[in-house]
């Protein structure tokens, strides 16, 4: 009879087709972080969440309770445990209905990867022939591994860590007594156990599995009953979903790869995703931010926020703003500093002048209108003043600025296609993304060697790093950089940082670094739009800090290369003490500035909601530069303050449309502009 038998089962796995596996190897794709933890996972093409998980991912109390409910002696049998076929037929002869089928852990991956709806002999013949099959090809880990895989847990949910992750929100390696005994309870019947729709049926089936591993001694009694006392989750918690636009990009990179390894970090990324919604919502509805951190040595990405609030479409959440094009204002004043050491121009102690001049017809200005005189180029550099900024980039050369920028592997836009560039390049006169002005100051941390970023944690031999400056000028600059005055409450000489404000108060830029990251912060709206009071000082630098303190500061100082010249303006060597006199220059001194409406800008959009103090009436802020103080505003003609000897004043919008703000200087001058209030 037994050879028989044997005969006949062997007979009958010989008429069935080959066993496909391809249930097993369809999986969610997961994108993870530099130590392999889970940022985000993305459902199958039919809908499902299915990831990928084997035995060593899962709590071994867990398998120790799944093991002795649904099978206890699955390490010990080929597949098919007589034992339970015998007590499953006695069950069914006494009750005269199937009450057990007496499926080993083994015949239930057969189940699921060749799923049949009825339960009958026949279909429990095929399953037990297909799990001695199975045992055969696999080892018991492996079989253990396609069940992890493959159990269903309601839904739309199959395998144990996509169960864990929306029951429990975290990773099933380490669960608690009562979220083992569900998570072994849910596969029987998914559907009408489901906690989130049937959390009576969910208690019950917890409790059978609580009953029978205190029975078999995995658990004591006091276990036990903490575990009943812990709530049965009612819902499903969402999945991870760091770092979501990185995600996006690199999955559709490579649609094939089922398991993306990045080089960021989930903990700092959690961070600074939580860093940017809390900044942006105390600035206003509309605004976003964005935040990449890039480790200096490899130009690995160790963080990259691209917005506030991935579904939030007021925010224009789903643009990655790391990658947009935005003029940068002043943020790329220190590589004007660093080609102008580098080409012995300067030297951080050389004398410069800040007053009025005229280049042609561009007449530059400072932010605060006002001038400092002679002053070194340290210090100008720290204060961000702008007329020596455009002194230097004069005597250097716009073309010439423009192509060590774009020769180190800066994508520069410019206004106008084919014009020669001009001295506002300086000034933020042109487009560039977070992503590539970081990898600049990244090359200012590593003494002026420029390297690529990078997402993966994969290095690349063939990569060579771009020369943008020799060290002797980087360290200057990053020098002058470490001295800049902090934003409030903030301890100085700890980054080195710049910051950056664009015309119209529609960027705000801070960059900063230490010997081990840099770190980008763009802040500002997506449609571009103006928002009062946007100053990178005060907007942007505050988040590079913060950003900073949460990651970790290197103290270190930065190593100073040799050819370094410590000395003091007088103790330069002649050339070095003024900018040199022999660079051709068309500049000429102005008695007056002419009168210009800094702001707002002619043609702009104002959102009111933006500038709305909270719980109070809308404030747009008014700024003249140039002309003779005292100044008289005016709203649509009507004087809306008297004589006023400050540039900047504040009026309270009585509502929204198009108004027309002029000024009126002492000498009789004046501008207008037409803007919308919104």
């Amino acid at each position: 009879m037994v050879a028989a038998t044997a005969g006949a089962l062997s007979w009958y796995a010989s008429t069935l087709p080959p066993l496909d596996l391809a249930a097993a190897s369809d999986r969610s794709t997961v994108v993870l972080d530099r130590e392999g933890k889970l940022l985000r996972p993305f459902v199958t093409g039919d809908g499902r969440w299915k990831l990928p998980v084997g035995a060593t991912d899962v709590d071994p109390r867990y398998l120790a309770m799944l093991k002795a409910y649904e099978d206890k002696r699955f390490d010990d049998h080929l597949g098919v445990d007589p034992q339970g076929i015998i007590r499953a037929a006695g069950q069914m002869l006494g009750n005269g209905r199937i009450v057990s089928g007496g499926s080993t852990l083994t015949m239930q991956v057969a189940r699921l990867l060749e799923p049949r709806q009825e339960r009958s002999l026949s279909a429990k013949l095929r399953q037990a022939v297909r799990a001695l099959e199975l045992e055969r090809r696999f080892g018991k880990t492996e079989i253990l591994d396609l069940y992890l895989t493959l159990a269903p847990f309601g839904g739309n949910l199959e395998g144990v860590r996509a169960a864990s992750f929306a029951y429990f929100g975290k990773e099933p390696k380490r669960l608690s007594t009562a979220e083992a005994a569900l998570l072994v309870a849910l596969p029987q019947s998914p559907e009408t156990r489901r906690p989130d729709r049937f959390p009576e049926a969910a208690l019950k089936a917890r409790e059978r599995v609580l009953a029978r591993v205190e029975a078999a001694g995995l658990v004591t009694p006091g276990e036990v009953a903490a575990a009943r006392d812990e709530p049965i989750p009612t819902a499903r918690k969402p999945f991870p979903a760091l770092a979501p636009h990185t995600a996006e990009q690199v999955v559709a990179g490579y649609p094939e790869q089922k398991r993306h390894s990045l080089s960021l970090d989930a903990r700092w990324q959690a961070s600074l995703e939580q860093l940017a919604r809390e900044r942006a919502i105390g600035q206003g509805p509309q605004l976003s931010i964005a935040i990449l951190v890039a480790d200096n040595e490899t130009g690995e990405i160790r963080a990259s926020v691209g917005g506030v609030d991935y579904f939030d479409a007021g925010r224009a959440g789903s643009l990655d703003l790391t990658q947009a094009l935005r003029s940068p204002g002043s943020a790329l004043k220190p590589f004007i500093y660093a080609l102008a050491f580098d080409n012995g121009l300067a030297h951080p102690e050389t004398m410069l002048e800040d007053r009025p001049t005229r280049y042609g017809l561009y007449v530059p200005e400072n932010f605060d209108l006002g001038f400092q005189g002679m002053v070194s180029a340290r210090k100008a550099l720290q204060l961000s003043l702008n007329l020596p900024a455009v002194e230097l980039l004069s005597a250097l050369g716009p073309q010439r600025f423009l192509s060590r920028l774009k020769d180190a592997g800066a994508a520069i836009a410019m206004p106008k296609e084919g014009g020669a560039p001009g001295l506002a390049i300086g000034l933020g006169g042109l487009g560039i993304t977070l992503s590539d002005l970081t990898r600049l100051y990244v090359g200012l941390a590593r003494g002026g060697e420029v390297v690529p970023l990078k997402v993966t944690a994969t290095t690349d031999p063939g990569t060579v790093p771009l020369r943008l400056v020799e060290p002797v000028a980087a360290f200057y600059v990053a020098d002058t950089l470490l001295g800049a005055p902090p934003p409030l409450n903030a301890a100085p000489g700890r980054i080195a940082y710049k910051t950056g404000t664009s015309y119209g108060y529609r960027d705000a830029w801070a960059v900063g670094f230490d010997r081990r990251h840099t770190i980008g912060v763009w802040v500002g709206r997506a449609d571009n739009g103006a928002v009062p009071g946007l100053v990178g000082r005060a907007v942007a630098a505050p988040i590079l800090f913060d950003a900073f303190a949460r990651i970790g500061h290197d103290p270190r100082p930065f190593l100073q290369p040799p050819g370094v010249i410590a000395a003091t303006s007088a103790t330069l060597p002649p050339p070095l003490r003024h900018l040199r006199q022999d660079v051709p220059k068309t500049v000429a001194a102005l008695a007056t500035p002419g009168l210009k409406l800094a702001f707002p800008p002619e043609g702009a959009r104002i959102d009111l909601a933006a500038s709305s103090p909270e719980g109070g009436r809308p404030q747009l802020g008014l700024k003249v530069a140039g002309g003779v103080a005292p100044f008289t505003w005016l709203v649509d003609g009507a004087p809306i303050t008297g004589p006023v000897r400050r540039r900047e004043t504040e009026w309270q919008p009585p509502g929204k449309g198009f108004v027309r703000i002029s000024v009126v200087d002492a000498a009789g001058a004046s501008e207008s502009v037409s803007v919308r209030l919104q």
